[in-house]
Formats: C-alpha cells, sequence, structure tokens
C-alpha cells in the first residue's frame, strides 16, 4: 500500500481543496480529513498536510486555537515518531504556535511566532518567490529538491512576519531551520524581497529531525503554468496543454512525493 496523506481541515480552514490538488497531482494518494474524525483514522496516516485559512477565525493569534485542537495530538505523535508534516500559511502558524516547528533542544512548545506582517500589520497577498536556504537534505521534503532551487508562491496572509527573541533567531540561522527565504525570480535575497519583514528573511522553518516543515507563502497557488504571475503564462495562451502543466510551485509537492516514496517518514 502507498503511503497515505491527510490534509487536515479545521473550522476556518479554506485551502483544503487547492493544497489536495497539488498532493493528488504529484502523485500522494491523499484525502480531506476532518476536525472531528476520529483519532484512531487520523493515526492511520503516513504524513499531515495543514492547508491555509483561518482556523478558528485566527482567534487570540494566528493558529493558537488550531495548537490545541483534539486533531493535532495525533500529529504531534506522528511527528515524534518520524512522519511527515508540512504546514502552509495557516497550517505553518499552526505548527508554530503547537511548538513542532522550529522545536529546539527537543522542546515542543511556542518558540518563535509568525507576528503581524511589517509595518502596519495588514493583510497582504502578493506574488513571491522563496529560495531554499539550507542543504536539501536537512529535510526530508526537500532532500529531492535543487540546491538554492527558487519556487514561486503567493504570499497571502496578515501575520507571517517571523519573530523570536535574538539568541532564539542566532540558532535558527545556525542550526539551518531556516529552511526557505523570500528572494526575486533570480534568487536575490534582501529586504526589498520580504512582504512582510520577517526576521531573517524567513519564509519556513524546519525543526531539528527534518521532518517537519512550516512554510508560509502557498506553493500551491502557483502550482501550474496557469496561475504563474510572469511572462510563461503569456506564451502559453492558446495552448491548453502548456497552460494546465504543473510547474513552478509543483516542484514542492513533488518533493513531498519523493520523500513519502523513499519511505523517509517513520524513520
Amino acid at each position: 500500500m502507498s503511503a497515505r496523506a491527510a490534509v487536515l481541515i479545521f473550522p476556518g480552514t479554506n485551502s483544503e481543496d487547492e493544497t489536495l490538488r497539488a498532493c493528488r497531482a504529484a502523485g500522494i494518494e491523499s484525502e480531506l480529513v476532518h476536525w472531528n474524525a476520529g483519532l484512531d483514522d487520523v493515526r492511520a496516516f503516513d504524513a499531515y498536510v495543514l492547508p491555509g485559512g483561518f482556523a478558528y477565525e485566527d482567534r487570540v493569534r494566528a493558529g493558537a486555537i488550531a495548537a490545541h485542537d483534539r486533531l493535532m495530538s495525533a500529529v504531534r505523535e506522528g511527528a515524534e515518531r518520524g512522519k511527515l508534516v508540512l504546514g502552509i500559511c495557516n497550517g505553518a502558524q499552526i505548527l508554530l504556535e503547537s511548538g513542532l516547528a522550529p522545536e529546539l533542544d527537543g522542546i515542543a512548545r511556542p518558540q518563535a511566532g509568525f507576528a503581524p506582517n511589517a509595518p502596519l500589520g495588514k493583510f497582504r497577498s502578493t506574488h513571491v518567490y522563496v529560495k531554499l536556504a539550507i542543504p536539501p537534505e536537512r529535510c526530508a521534503i526537500t532532500a529531492t529538491l535543487p540546491r538554492d532551487v527558487v519556487i514561486p508562491a503567493w504570499s497571502s496572509h496578515a501575520e507571517g512576519r517571523l519573530a523570536a527573541q535574538p539568541e532564539v533567531l542566532e540558532r535558527l540561522e545556525r542550526e539551518q531551520r531556516v529552511a526557505f527565504v523570500y528572494c526575486d525570480a533570480r534568487g536575490e535575497t534582501g529586504s526589498g524581497v520580504v512582504p512582510n519583514g520577517s526576521a531573517l528573511g524567513a519564509a519556513a522553518l524546519v525543526n531539528q529531525r527534518g521532518n517537519v516543515l512550516a512554510i508560509m507563502p502557498h506553493p500551491e497557488r502557483d502550482g501550474w503554468t496557469f496561475m504563474h504571475h510572469d511572462a510563461t503564462r503569456e506564451r502559453a495562451r492558446g495552448n491548453a496543454a502548456a497552460m494546465l502543466a504543473a510547474s513552478g510551485g509543483s516542484a514542492f509537492f513533488a518533493g513531498l512525493a519523493a520523500a513519502l516514496r523513499s519511505g523517509a517518514a517513520l524513520r
């Protein structure tokens, strides 16, 4: 039996269908799983994907209530066993609030957070690029991606600015926990390409073991040519096959699929 991934839905999740489609397009056997599912059924999955949205209306802080949802007990158990866990946007916020990332010293409690965007703390939706900032093998989900790969995505959030104590930020950088950073289409980094003021230019964090990845931008929203925000889409106009071709952000989900096929989960 092939490995199965659960795309988890909390009250307020709103990106589950796009995420499910991206997973299935990459060849991942996956299905939607709601917050009221039986925990034994949830535990039977080999990987967990937490999509974007506004779980529990982002009350208190984005992801703070969902982090304590009963469903997360199964996710936590799975992560401890080595199962792959991917959080996208609101899912990333949930992973930081639950302490599953960055999980410094193996301590599963909040050590960093995604704070309101700088400078005004307003919701912003804009096309971005992110660059792999760690050796690919540092994270199971990125292990088959090219070094320094640049992936297009959409940054769509009000609370995506990585914030932590200075000593925590220093460790995140030193211990290769910042998995992706914001960049331009050429892979150039700097404050000018960071849409939310995120510390270290961080777009994603990984835990020590490398099986939990929290990424703020949405790669699934730029996974096919017709979604692209550049000339590639214009060149494909009139060619249905080219417009519907998986590309761009689909590479991210291909990495997740490769990790599952290789048996990276449960190692």
